[in-house]
């Protein structure tokens, strides 16, 4: 797949959320790929793949009743699908400051839910604040995840009610 046609300085452009998606239903469709990927009864499990034009991309295992808690992903767009299984995002429909806060009254409304059944998808723009969930109680999930430009940083946030309060910024060494 082409990431773009070169310009007049003869750089490719980066890949779109879209190619993302794309790259990710792929990579879901390789059964032997995803039939590689060891599988923890207790914890998530993953695995790091050659995402398009430089992304970082994900092979993750999720253990029935896992999840992600509320997080995003910085500057990063992104796309993930559900390989096997069916993954539950509960996203926020609203663009919330950068940087600055440690507490937010999130409006009404503002609340998304999407079921992700295998073969279902998703892209997202800059950050997306969202948490993904392994609702099943005795199933595995298995997806594929990738991210432009490569995760400099997660957010993790705590939610009560209408609250969400920024808890912790993760790097990249701290999940490489």
């Amino acid at each position: 797949m082409s990431w773009g046609p070169p310009s007049a300085d003869g750089s490719v452009r980066p890949p779109t959320q879209a190619d993302l998606l794309e790259f990710v239903r792929r990579t879901a469709a390789d059964d032997a790929l995803i039939d590689s990927l060891p599988l923890d009864p207790q914890g998530r499990t993953w695995v790091r793949l050659e995402g398009p034009g430089g992304s970082e991309a994900w092979l993750i295992g999720w253990p029935p009743g896992t999840g992600t808690g509320w997080h995003d992903h910085a500057d990063s767009v992104g796309a993930f699908l559900t390989a096997r299984g069916e993954l539950r995002e509960n996203s926020l429909a609203a663009r919330l400051p950068t940087d600055g806060w440690k507490t937010l009254e999130l409006t009404d409304g503002v609340d998304r839910e999407r079921l992700l059944p295998a073969g279902q998808g998703r892209s997202f723009g800059r950050h997306h604040v969202h948490e993904v969930l392994n609702e099943s109680t005795d199933r595995h999930t298995v997806s594929v995840h990738a991210y432009y430009p490569p995760l400099p940083r997660i957010r993790r946030y705590s939610r009560t009610g209408h609250v969400l309060r920024l808890e912790q910024v993760e790097r990249p060494e701290d999940w490489q």
